[in-house]
């Protein structure tokens, strides 16, 4: 079993809260990955002791066929049977948790995003241009463009990811996004309830039937989630409730895209129904956000949208004051956001939305790890998968200081350095 050693971390983000500090901040730390989990996490001085217990401790278990809970320490052989990575005073944080993107898809539209940077106003609408395009493609292109994407987020330092259906509309083609976004990630969402695609004009009825019934068999086997675009242009509240109970009773658990281009039911709607996660958010009512504030519902924001939209950004100061768990994701997709870059996420959170730096790591680590229901992401503890970033920073406050600079140094995804 392979196992690393990194040391002389000028800053850890652990996100195990200690001492009254949410991120478990730790200073001239180090940390231990044994196989695809951390095993140990502590100061650096005791790092190579740390290491030699644990390699000991492997040993007499391979030797008597157990695993002794403790054992003390021995003085180490410094390289022996680990490899020691000296971080150099850098910082190190959770891997990045986006739990909200669209990456299967077709085409792009570039043009709409120049129009909307001359004045024309975001309508959902646009979504049935890639749809078209989508349909248009073969699975091996889909595929390769996919590939890219993931390719593009470990590299910015995302080592979780969730993808969405939505841009194929029929049963054959949500069933082949589906499956080929479970090709890459578990945490698959089917999105049949994206709009109504325009064959089916005004029979939305039958779409939504549709959707409930042969889409959901199809897509419900290579999912683990069920969304839907709870919006004006979208699906009504009614319509919502209907293809998330439908969901529900396939196996799949509920997520919403609610209150985005205007005030609605959807984030009450997400707590109702128990989902993990009600998307942007950006218009809310002191209701909305007393229900949110009273379930386990996370609100998760989307400031890339903004930034791409021309919208009000949502406003996490007032959700944070509220008690909410906020976690902060991507929305990658060719519309409204096409950007893949959590450290933009960060920077854009704390320059437009009220958060501080770091509550704005928190958001995209542990409060996204949250909103995917995962307890094995999001935050560097022993037993806990070990996805981390390594950056090319002394701090994390970097991430929102030093906005588009490239900082991930090494990413860490299972244990494996990429």
């Amino acid at each position: 079993m392979t196992a690393t050693l990194i040391t002389n971390i000028g800053e850890l983000t652990t996100n195990a809260a200690a001492d009254g500090d949410p991120l478990g901040t730790l200073h001239d730390a180090a940390v231990l990955i044994v196989g695809d989990r951390i095993a140990w996490v502590g100061p650096a001085s005791a790092a190579h002791a740390a290491a030699a217990l644990h390699r000991e401790s492997a040993s007499r278990g391979r030797e008597r066929g157990n695993d002794p809970a403790s054992r003390p320490p021995v003085e180490p052989s410094r390289e022996e049977g680990f490899e020691v990575v000296d971080a150099g005073g850098r910082a190190v944080i959770p891997g990045f948790v986006d739990s909200h993107t669209h990456l299967v898809f077709g085409g792009e539209r570039a043009d709409e995003f120049e129009a909307r940077m001359t004045g024309t106003p975001y309508a959902a609408g646009g979504i049935r241009r890639t749809v078209a395009a989508t349909r248009a493609a073969s699975d091996d292109e889909l595929r390769a463009r996919l590939r890219g994407f993931v390719a593009e987020l470990h590299a910015q330092g995302t080592t979780t990811f969730e993808i969405k259906t939505g841009y194929g509309l029929t049963v054959a083609d949500e069933e082949r996004l589906a499956r080929l976004a479970a090709e890459v990630t578990p945490e698959v969402t089917f999105l049949g309830a994206h709009v109504v695609p325009a064959e089916y004009g005004e029979r939305r009825e039958e779409y939504v039937d549709l959707v409930c019934d042969a889409m959901l068999h199809a897509c419900a086997p290579h999912s683990r989630w069920i969304d839907v675009f709870c919006e004006r242009g979208a699906f009504t509240p009614k319509e919502s409730r209907r293809i998330l109970a439908a969901g529900v009773a396939h196996g799949l658990a509920p997520r919403v895209h609610g209150n985005q281009l205007g005030p609605g039911e959807g984030a009450r709607l997400a707590v109702e129904l128990g989902a993990a996660s009600v998307d942007h958010c950006t218009y809310l009512t002191d209701a909305d956000v007393a229900a949110l504030a009273g379930s386990s519902t996370v609100a998760t924001l989307l400031p890339g949208v903004e930034f791409s939209t021309r919208q009000p950004y949502p406003d996490a100061r007032r959700l944070i004051d509220a008690g909410v768990t906020v976690a902060l994701a991507s929305d990658c997709n060719p519309g409204s956001s096409f950007t893949s870059s959590m450290p933009l996420m960060i920077a854009l959170a704390v320059r437009e939305m009220g958060m501080t730096p770091a509550e704005a790591v928190w958001a995209a680590t542990a409060g996204g790890a949250q909103a995917l229901r995962r307890d094995d992401v999001g935050a560097l503890a022993p037993g806990m998968r070990a996805d981390l970033v390594m950056l090319d920073a002394p701090t994390r406050v970097h991430l929102a200081y030093r906005p588009g600079v490239p900082l991930v140094h090494t990413v860490w995804t299972g244990g494996a350095a990429a």
